[in-house]
């Protein structure tokens, strides 16, 4: 079916081609509301369709932004992308959504990429394998547009952060098994590569201190955040005498249950477990895991306003970056016994 254009409704309707280009675009125009009604009845009538790019080149506007997530497969980011689309589609935004399979060097490709694609603003969230990126921190600094880091950031980076708070997640998770009476708790967490596993290491740390609990290193299983790498991670928990673990993602806690189910142990009669970003709810496990939440709707909506904020300023570089540091929540299910 050939396109419609602005030429023809204009014939159609007696009018101008500059009249009905203001009134389909939703901008001032001195004319009647029975000539506004008439235009966009004809429009729809011929199912016309707005050629974005040539109004791009008018407005300077894409109406376009970026999303870089570290893995699509991961529920948590998933569920981000989905709900920053969803968001973003509700305020007239169109998102690209592109994943950098966790590599630093991936993140500095996919920049440019979406750069050079015309995006207005982007949403960043780093991964965690830096190698073959270590510029990426002035490459981030350097972009031509607005954009966001969410979740995983930069601490020193001077630019507009949200994010919940990690180490107070790793605190809750501990201080809610100390408060069932175990004393021997495991951390399966990704403190070597990422900022949020430390950060969540560091609140486990802070919780058993405060518990009067002696830190034992020999406690602490490094683990990417895939269930395979958790699954491997776990064969050191059962030589130990925890009685309870904290799993910093829920990737790593469904890798610590397969390990656990496979060697006959069950939870929480064995261990009691808490799990990290409670996007594993509706998963096939019984009984469901005790978890501390991070609300990704308001993740996403935090880090679009955050955007639209400097997307609408007169002088977008002139606005002070702003960090949102975001509270989560513990969710009590049946993983967790008490002693």
């Amino acid at each position: 079916m050939p396109k419609v254009t602005l030429k023809e409704i204009a014939r159609e309707a007696g009018l101008s081609v500059s009249t009905v280009s203001l009134v389909l675009n939703n901008r001032p125009c001195r004319i009647t509301e029975e000539n506004r009604r008439r235009i966009k009845a004809i429009a729809a009538a011929k199912h016309y369709v707005p050629n974005q790019i040539a109004r791009s080149l008018v407005t300077q506007r894409s109406n376009t932004l970026g999303l870089i997530v570290p893995n699509i497969e991961s529920r948590f980011f998933s569920r981000l992308a989905k709900n920053l689309e969803q968001r973003c589609r509700e305020r007239g935004f169109a998102l690209f959504i592109t994943t950098s399979d966790d590599l630093a060097v991936n993140d500095i490709e996919l920049l440019s990429t979406l750069v050079n694609r015309g995006v207005e603003g982007l949403f960043i969230v780093l991964g965690n394998q830096t190698e073959g990126g270590e510029d990426l921190p002035e490459r981030i600094a350097a972009l031509p547009v607005p954009y966001v880091m969410i979740d995983r950031v930069l601490d020193d980076a001077a630019c507009d952060k949200v994010l919940f708070d990690n180490e107070l997640g790793g605190y809750m998770a501990t201080r809610h098994l100390l408060e069932h009476g175990h004393r021997r708790i495991a951390c399966i967490v990704n403190a070597s590569r990422s900022n949020t596993g430390r950060h969540r290491l560091e609140g486990y740390r802070r919780a058993l201190d405060e518990f009067d609990v002696p830190f034992d290193k020999n406690f602490v299983f490094d683990s990417d955040y895939y269930i395979p790498d958790a699954y491997e991670a776990a064969a050191g928990i059962t030589a130990t005498d925890a009685t309870a673990v904290f799993a910093s993602s829920d990737n790593i806690a469904l890798g610590l249950l397969k390990r656990l189910y496979e060697e006959g142990r069950r939870v929480p009669r064995d261990y009691s477990v808490v799990s990290y970003d409670n996007s594993a709810a509706d998963s096939l496990f019984e009984p469901a895991l005790t978890a501390i939440d991070q609300d990704v709707a308001v993740l996403a909506e935090e880090a679009l306003a955050l955007i639209v904020r400097r997307l609408d300023a007169a002088a977008p570089e002139d606005v002070e970056a702003e960090t949102r540091l975001l509270e989560p929540r513990l969710v009590e299910r049946d993983s967790v016994q008490q002693r």
